[in-house]
């Protein structure tokens, strides 16, 4: 029996719930990786976000800029491996996506998903369902989106990928604190 290992397990998990306590007590929502992207996207973006963390499809609205009023569902994938969740009913107005690194999607096993962000993604999100439908893509979790979509919804870190928003300096140096190492 690998009772140091279990042992070393517990202490790393009790580590590990005292700053996801923290974290929760800054964003004021439990820490999963939904709720910080959340909280993440709204100091950034200028989002207001529901004050139900469990409204479905909808995490939000931009607060001003080109996209004031308009709805968004934010995702914080800790990796990109070209699947999005989307869902029909209610359907925002955009999907925020945050990812980290990319990677091909595969098995999770002795898989390493660091808390960062490597990119940002601007989906309309009712061009992308039309898109998928077409495709014959099935809609809902884990749905399969070409690396062309990607790559035209991406606002940052490369500029002028989309021109529905446009990612400023000051939000930019935000994001990068949360880069990869």
């Amino acid at each position: 029996m690998a009772d140091g290992q279990v042992e070393q397990i517990a202490s790393l998990l009790r580590e590990r719930n005292a700053l996801d306590e923290r974290i929760g007590a800054v964003i004021q929502r439990p820490m999963t990786s939904g709720h910080p992207g959340e909280w993440i996207a709204a100091q950034v973006f200028g989002i207001e976000l529901a004050t139900s963390a469990v409204e479905a499809g909808i995490d939000g609205w931009f607060k001003a800029g080109p996209l004031h009023g308009r709805s968004v569902n934010v995702k914080w994938y800790l990796k990109r491996e070209g699947m999005l969740d989307l869902t029909e009913a209610p359907i925002p107005d955009y999907h925020l996506v945050l990812t980290g690194p990319t990677s091909a999607a595969m098995s999770s096993r002795g898989s390493l998903r660091p808390w960062c962000i490597a990119a940002v993604y601007l989906f309309d999100a009712k061009r992308l369902l039309e898109e998928q439908r077409a495709r014959g893509v099935k809609i809902g979790t884990a749905s399969s989106v070409r690396a062309a979509q990607w790559d035209a919804a991406e606002i940052y870190p490369r500029p002028s990928r989309n021109p529905a928003l446009s990612v400023s300096p000051d939000q930019a140096a935000l994001l990068r604190l949360f880069a990869p190492t």
